[in-house]
């Protein structure tokens, strides 16, 4: 299987990496698109940052966007670097019946695309809803199958809970070769050997520049203004949303107005190509790890 014939080359899987994020107390809810995960809490890098923003932001009359920037294609998580001013939108932990299509209409006001990791669970559970976001233009990932902590799993348990989560993903999108090979570990919770494991095979694995925090329960202009003054403070990177929130439904078109405002443009975040068979599946029928 050709993700795991890199793990027999080497035997620093194991290795500790340095700077890993942990996991943050949270609420374990059911999976499933009826389950609120309001609750739920994804650890983040954010760095902090002096409030600059107390004043809502106004509501603004569109017209034509410049918010939509360059395409990035990447094989490799090294591969993605940003220039000043460039941000990259990612939405985890969808697809949501009511709440993702209305992130779509947002972005797509815009012209601008995002980064969908999906849960496997999520995906199976609304699987016409997790291709309109594929056939709209956007890129999708996968993020384990039931947002598991891997960090407290057996390296085969965890394995598993990725394969899993890719393959359910895949199918609701009707096929491998509509799913990127981008993911993101719950929480960031991950360990040396997994995230070594990832990066030695097609995996790309997306870190996180500024965690919006849409998961508190505080209001959209909170959440919003709070991820505008982490973006002023570091100048660009990878922004996580979720797409599971009604507040962040409720923030988008308004800090997407902002960015514009403010000179910001959004990176189309995209695979290179993987060749005529397109890109496989991640398995996990791996003994002995």
């Amino acid at each position: 299987m050709r993700f795991f014939s890199a793990l027999l080359l080497s035997g620093l899987l194991a290795l500790t990496m340095a700077g890993c994020a942990k996991p943050v107390s949270h609420t374990s809810l059911t999976a499933g698109a009826a389950a609120s995960r309001d609750d739920v809490v994804t650890g983040g890098v954010a760095r902090s940052a002096s409030a600059r923003m107390n004043q809502a932001m106004p509501n603004k009359i569109l017209g034509a966007s410049q918010l939509a920037g360059r395409t990035l294609e990447v094989a490799s998580t090294s591969e993605i670097v940003l220039r000043p001013g460039e941000v990259i939108l990612t939405f985890d932990d969808g697809p949501r019946a009511g709440k993702t299509s209305k992130i779509l209409d947002a972005l797509d006001r815009y012209g601008v695309k995002g980064t969908f990791l999906m849960l496997g669970s999520a995906a199976a559970a609304n699987p016409a809803l997790a291709r309109e976001v594929a056939l709209r233009g956007h890129t999708v990932g996968s993020h384990t199958y039931d947002h598991t902590n891997l960090a407290n799993l057996s390296r085969q348990a965890a394995l598993d809970e990725i394969a899993r989560g890719e393959a359910a993903v895949a199918e609701a999108l009707g096929g491998a070769d509509m799913l990127s090979p981008f993911f993101r570990f719950p929480y960031l919770a991950q360990t040396g050997f997994l995230r070594t494991s990832l990066l030695h095979g097609d995996m790309v694995v997306l870190d996180v520049d500024i965690d919006s925090k849409d998961y508190y329960k505080e209001s959209a202009q909170s959440v919003a203004n709070r991820t505008l003054d982490r973006l002023e403070a570091r100048g660009s990177g990878i922004i996580l949303f979720h797409d599971i929130h009604q507040r962040t439904v409720d923030l988008l078109p308004d800090f997407l107005a902002e960015l514009e405002a403010r000179g910001y443009s959004v990176v189309r975040l995209v695979p290179k190509a993987h060749g005529i068979f397109g890109r496989s599946i991640i398995t996990a029928d791996v003994t002995g790890l």
